[in-house]
């Protein structure tokens, strides 16, 4: 996989006009279902009441437990951010579903904020933030954190202080125990302020009530700054679903980009002048007797969340680890969506995984120029001295390289993309699978779903199983659809192994698994490789000749590779599957 700290320099040019042809309403509805959809008497969104646990407990690592004299009391923050160009903020201001449903014209703030940390920004390794935030007269110091596997929602914490210096005792209850000590021997210091103008109103709908504040202004770090052009939507009362309802009524009415990156990501990125940070999916864990219903929308949560978490270092395009995470969010997001296809006919189901689809092929240019241009060239051109004509091959394959990044920056600015998150995000929080169950069938979304897994685990493992008979006399477009298929399980196997705890057979299943998928992804990017090397068209001798070693290089080495794969293929074919009866016992 390639090291986010290799990623070479690379400017972001400014976002593109989007293509209204594809914003119009009829997509909107096909993707959202929020429009009309069934009210089903059996299950319903939860409410923010309902979340009330997940809320105040951001983390295993946090445990809030205000002492008498703390003032503050734990918040949930259900939010979510829409990115608008600076100069269209009174445009959207005037958004029908804000005009119409607000309680009236709202209020006007001007909102300076110090956010704190220690030099070793101790507080940001544990997924926390400190603030302190003056509106007028007032004070306020304010702990947020994380809510693992959610994409709206953050633990808030807030208490009033006598100015922008930060009292640590207050903030002390919030804080992981194995961080305080070390919070006490060190100082904190002010990383970066944020002047921030906002208009805030209150919209009713039927679904939920939501805070809408527009906010424009500047976050400073040193000598560096940053524009803040924003439209938040956070939830006060009913279900979360109020904020994609608005935020798609919103996008109809011009371009934004849905957000979930906080100020206070983009202010520490900015201090330490870094592009935005790529992560990878956090591991699943669901309980063995979750409802399968309960499991989607858990499973959908983990993908979406990490989809949005993969977007500001995809659009930043300097670390590559944005464009791989993002096209890793929408397999993954794929895989789950053809997962519930084993229900039934579900609402929405393949429209969403079109957009997927879609989106996905947007990016893969740039995710195989960078694995060619970080990773193949260099290494060849390391390992072949004497050759001639690397740097020249370098060069050219740059060009397209930045073709296939403008190419991604304009699917990702496409009104469209931000369609499809908005309603994939609607359609998981309304959990709208359950619109396209046959009322005869709801009772399986309620059934375990542990015996949900089994059934889907064996039918794919014999898949591959019967895809890869005869394994060593397998053609190169055989292994391919081996990977395909192994690929497929091992996403499965990601959502669906922890309803099976932590059993050592699972463990093993899935270190084989990962092992046989990652020496045909090395087999793959071979091909992948000769792909390019035949679209680049190498003018020149030197650069023909370095083409041609690379070509040569991977020819040698697919052979040698040979046996290692075998090995693979015969280690996962003997693995004892989890979901037996033998693999229940280990």
């Amino acid at each position: 996989m390639l090291k986010s700290d290799a990623a070479p320099a690379r400017k972001t040019p400014g976002a593109p006009e989007a293509n209204p042809s594809v914003g119009n309403t009829k997509r909107t509805q096909l993707l959202t279902g929020l429009p009309g959809q069934r009210e089903d008497v059996s299950v319903e969104p939860a409410t923010v009441e309902e979340r009330t646990a997940i809320e105040q407990t951001p983390s295993q690592d946090v445990t809030p437990a205000p002492s008498p004299t703390q003032p503050a009391s734990p918040v949930g923050e259900i939010e979510l951010k829409l990115l608008v160009g600076a100069d269209r903020m009174a445009h959207f201001g005037a958004a029908p579903v804000i005009a119409a449903n607000a309680r009236n014209k709202g209020t006007r703030k001007r909102l300076k904020s110090v956010y704190y940390d220690t030099p070793e920004r101790a507080l940001r390794r544990a997924g926390l933030s400190l603030r302190v935030r003056q509106s007028g007269t007032r004070f306020v110091q304010t702990v947020k954190t994380e809510v693992a596997d959610d994409p709206l929602r953050r633990g808030e914490w807030e208490a009033s202080v006598p100015s922008l210096a930060p009292d640590l005792a207050l903030a002390m209850p919030f804080i992981p125990e194995k961080l305080r000590e070390r919070l006490k021997a060190q100082p904190l210091e002010a990383v970066f302020t944020a002047d921030v103008h906002r208009h805030t109103r209150i919209i009713d709908l039927p679904s939920g009530t939501v805070e809408v504040a527009c906010d424009q202004g500047e976050l400073t770090a040193g000598d560096r700054s940053v524009p803040v052009s924003e439209i938040e939507l956070e939830l006060k009362s009913g279900s979360a679903s109020a904020i994609y309802e608005i935020a798609l009524r919103v996008a109809e009415h011009g371009t934004v980009k849905p957000s979930i990156r906080s100020k206070s990501a983009r202010g520490f990125d900015l201090a330490a002048d870094l592009p935005p940070s790529a992560r990878r999916p956090r591991k699943l864990r669901l309980d063995p007797s979750v409802t399968l219903d309960e499991a989607f929308a858990t499973i959908l949560r983990t993908c979406f969340l990490h989809l949005l978490q993969s977007l500001p270092a995809a659009e930043d395009g300097r670390n590559p680890e944005g464009v791989h995470q993002l096209r890793v969010s929408l397999r993954r997001l794929r895989s789950a969506l053809d997962l519930m296809r084993s229900v039934g006919a579900l609402s929405n189901l393949e429209a969403l995984r079109s957009e997927a689809k879609w989106l996905a092929q947007g990016l893969s240019a740039a995710r195989d120029w960078d694995v060619f241009q970080l990773d193949t060239l260099p290494a060849i051109a390391r390992a072949c001295p004497s050759v001639a004509g690397f740097d020249a091959l370098g060069r050219a394959a740059a060009q397209r390289q930045a073709e296939a990044y403008r190419s991604a920056r304009h699917a990702l600015d496409d009104r469209r993309c931000a369609l499809f998150l908005i309603g994939l995000g609607g359609w998981i929080e309304a959990r709208g699978w359950r619109n396209g169950v046959a009322p005869e069938d709801l009772g399986r979304l309620a059934e375990p779903a542990v015996n949900f897994a089994q059934r889907v685990l064996s039918e794919q493992h014999a898949k591959v199983l019967k895809r890869g008979r005869r394994f060593k006399s397998l053609t190169v477009d055989e292994l391919h659809r081996v990977r395909l298929a192994t690929k497929r399980l091992r996403y499965l196997s990601e959502f669906l192994l922890p309803l099976y705890e932590d059993r050592k057979s699972a463990r093993k299943f899935a270190r084989r698994l990962a092992g046989l998928q990652e020496e045909l992804g090395d087999f793959n990017d071979m091909a992948v490789t000769a792909s390019l090397l035949d679209g680049l068209g190498a003018d020149d001798r030197d650069s023909a000749i370095a083409a041609a070693a690379i070509a040569g290089w991977q020819a040698r080495a697919s052979i040698g590779m040979q046996q290692g794969l075998q090995d693979s293929w015969r280690d996962f074919a003997a693995a004892r599957v989890p979901w037996s009866r033998q693999g229940q016992q280990s």
